[in-house]
């Protein structure tokens, strides 16, 4: 019998969001074991208590409270000799951009969600929109740094994003002149994805991995951010209660439609596997997709679950699915 353990935190801005969804997974899964992957790169057995007791997980770090095992690493190694399997509640840098995959195939650990490759593919906007777009989804243009003052003189409005991170950080509007001031530095530090600023309703389409391989899209779900917000961004996204999500979204048939096919054609053209959610712009023309999701918030507030529930799936049940396919991708 394998050991199922809930890996979650990770060492990036996203290990806030990582431990609501590690809340939500334990609730599911009561007798896995937790394990968190603190930002100094240990790793520590938790305590139940210490994770449901955790109150405002989106705002305050977590502390484990107990010694580590080791680096992750040396975590690896131990989840190995004891047969783990890992459900990774885990979110953005090293958990989402392949690394941790990477490492936990190279010992032949099972856990859940998309492979290596897949993650680092998808984790890169730009080469994730290329891939997309092979797979006839259609993706708004990109703009190169050097050529940002002619793309807002010619589309009036642009948006930047960071090329490999989510949960939304590290968004900027351009709509001025100053704006790219604002745009040249923040690419200083870290790749940025500049693009035309695209009109219209936000939408995420998840898609399922069943037990036998096959694969169906959730029902969309429409986003509708706060008054006099910009965009769905961290605050909105988990801070903020006026932002309205709802699913299925109120889109046309078609439209829904067109969400639901261009979300299975993103998660075969990354080559995903077990889930993944994507997210999209509804125009006049009809969708615009903007990136995928292998590791999506799977806190009790976040989108999938949600599109689980649409669909008439337990949570739990999702889970076993998932763990069941995971321990089945590893024997291969």
């Amino acid at each position: 019998m394998m050991r199922i353990t809930i890996l979650f935190g990770g060492t990036n801005k996203e290990r806030l969001v990582s431990v609501a969804s590690a809340q939500a997974l334990h609730r599911a899964l009561p007798e896995a074991d937790l394990w968190f992957w603190d930002v100094d790169d240990t790793v520590h057995e938790v305590r139940s208590e210490a994770l449901l007791g955790h109150k405002r997980p989106f705002e305050d770090d977590f502390q484990p409270g107990s010694p580590s095992i080791g680096a992750i690493e040396a975590a690896l190694d131990k989840a190995r000799a004891e047969d783990r399997l890992l459900v990774l509640g885990l979110h953005g840098g090293r958990a989402e951009n392949g690394e941790l995959q990477a490492m936990c195939e190279l010992r032949g650990i099972a856990f859940t969600g998309s492979g290596s490759a897949s993650s680092y593919l998808a984790f890169d906007k730009v080469s994730a929109k290329r891939f997309a777009a092979i797979a006839g989804v259609k993706a708004p243009a990109g703009i190169a740094l050097e050529d940002i003052e002619a793309a807002l003189a010619k589309y009036g409005r642009l948006i930047a994003k960071p090329a490999r991170d989510g949960s939304s950080y590290g968004l900027i509007f351009v709509n001025a002149q100053q704006d790219l001031v604002a745009v040249r530095n923040a690419a200083r530090d870290e790749e940025y994805l500049i693009e035309p600023f695209v009109a219209g309703a936000e939408a995420t389409c998840g898609v399922l991995e069943r037990p036998d391989g096959s694969l169906t899209a959730l029902p969309p779900i429409e986003i509708i951010p706060a008054e006099g917000g910009f965009g769905f961004d961290y605050r909105a996204k988990y801070l903020a209660a006026a932002t309205q999500e709802i699913c299925p979204g109120r889109f046309a048939p078609e439209i829904m439609a067109q969400l639901m096919d261009q979300a299975l054609r993103a998660h075969k053209a990354l080559s995903c596997s077990g889930y993944s959610r994507s997210d999209f712009i509804v125009t006049e023309k009809g969708p615009v997709f903007l990136e995928t999701n292998t590791l999506p918030g799977l806190t009790q507030a976040s989108l999938y679950p949600k599109a689980l529930k649409a669909q008439g799936i337990e949570f739990a049940d999702f889970l076993h699915d998932q763990i069941a396919l995971a321990a089945k991708r590893a024997q291969k």
